[in-house]
């Protein structure tokens, strides 16, 4: 059941997206042909005034289809109400209104979480020493820091008991490569005060230590409307921050942050994790796919939304569309490696969940 809840998720997901695209269009009066959700076969149909609606075998995915480019459309096409024939601005609406759809409904997500489930802390003040690196060069360890310490406070910045204290001490170490960080420790009953310098790495400062919330996680919520509003807007904010800042450590760190890129099966993974330890995260989990799926798609790469965006900045700034020939080619070619790229992850992914499949795994490695 945790698998189901998991896909369940991506396909709401996917839903709220492709309905923005679909309300988007239909309340300027476009045309709209078809909405489905999810790819491969049929599995239900319906057949609206205006619209096919469909939902298929295979429910990570879905589309928004439009008569511009259906052969047998009857609609004359110099229609005003074709998509493609209304001016850039409505067709723009049309394109950004599914990440528009998605970084909305993240928000509400986020909201719910702190209103009917809560937000999670620890029990204890402080971040808890889980481990030490493996690495014989741990320079924590050569601090005397031991795996159980927990860090009450690092260069005077006191630590309570939010699990954001763990990304802000975190923070802290990696923005002080080569500089002494001053951390009081507890140990027991005793209080001690270390200085450790974070050795340089290319994401950042390091000192090998493994890091977990002190003491058992506890969830309180927010029954002050204003202020779970407002916990939400925080919340969402660092959400969208750190999914920049991951994309673009991936530019720029390719080699080291590529193994990190995730499939939609180590996505169903995480998310059946969740559902079966921790069901009330299922709200925090969903809002964060929410906003990577609103990311991804207004990258500027063909076949994503932000792809079509990049068209119509050209078309805007030459007058006119460039020809369609230069456009489909572009557009099957990113289909070509978006497919190419899932198809890869999802292989990768399986030969991992299973030794079933080891002669792949060859191949891959």
């Amino acid at each position: 059941m945790s698998v189901l809840a998991a896909i369940a998720v991506l396909a709401v997901l996917i839903l709220i997206h492709e309905l923005g695209h679909f309300v988007a269009a239909r309340s300027q009066g476009i045309y709209v042909n078809r909405f489905s959700l999810g790819f491969g076969p049929v599995l239900w149909k319906y057949q609206g005034s205006q619209t096919e609606y469909a939902i298929r075998a295979f429910p990570l995915g879905g589309f928004v289809g439009f008569p511009d480019d259906d052969p047998d459309s009857d609609i004359p096409p110099n229609d005003p109400n074709l998509l493609r024939n209304r001016p850039i601005l409505d067709r723009a609406i049309v394109i950004s209104a599914g990440v528009i759809a998605n970084l909305i409904f993240a928000y509400m997500l986020l909201v719910a979480q702190v209103s009917f489930v809560g937000i999670g802390q620890a029990s204890q003040n402080g971040v808890l020493i889980q481990q030490l690196a493996p690495e014989v060069s741990s320079v924590a360890a050569k601090a005397g820091i031991q795996a159980g310490d927990v860090i009450l406070a690092a260069n005077q910045r006191e630590f309570g008991k939010s699990l954001q204290e763990i990304e802000t001490l975190r923070d802290i170490i990696k923005t002080s490569p080569g500089k002494p960080v001053q951390l009081e420790i507890a140990r027991g009953d005793q209080k001690l005060a270390v200085n450790v310098i974070p050795e340089a790495k290319s994401s950042g400062g390091s000192i090998g230590i493994g890091l977990a919330p002190n003491g058992k996680v506890v969830r309180r919520r927010i029954t002050n409307p204003v202020a779970a509003l407002n916990f939400g807007a925080t919340e969402f904010q660092r959400l969208v921050t750190s999914t920049f800042k991951g994309f673009g450590q991936l530019i720029t760190n390719f080699g080291e942050t590529a193994s990190q890129v995730a499939g939609p099966i180590k996505i169903v993974e995480i998310g059946a994790n969740i559902a079966q330890n921790d069901t009330g995260s299922l709200f925090f989990f969903a809002a964060l796919i929410s906003i990577n799926l609103a990311i991804i798609n207004i990258l500027p790469l063909p076949a994503l939304d932000g792809g079509q965006l990049a068209f119509l900045l050209i078309e805007g700034l030459r007058g006119k569309p460039l020809p369609n020939r230069i456009q489909e080619g572009v557009m099957q070619t990113g289909l070509v490696l978006l497919l190419g790229l899932g198809i890869f992850l999802i292989v990768k992914e399986t030969t991992q969940l299973t030794t079933q499949l080891e002669w792949v795994q060859k191949l891959l490695q």
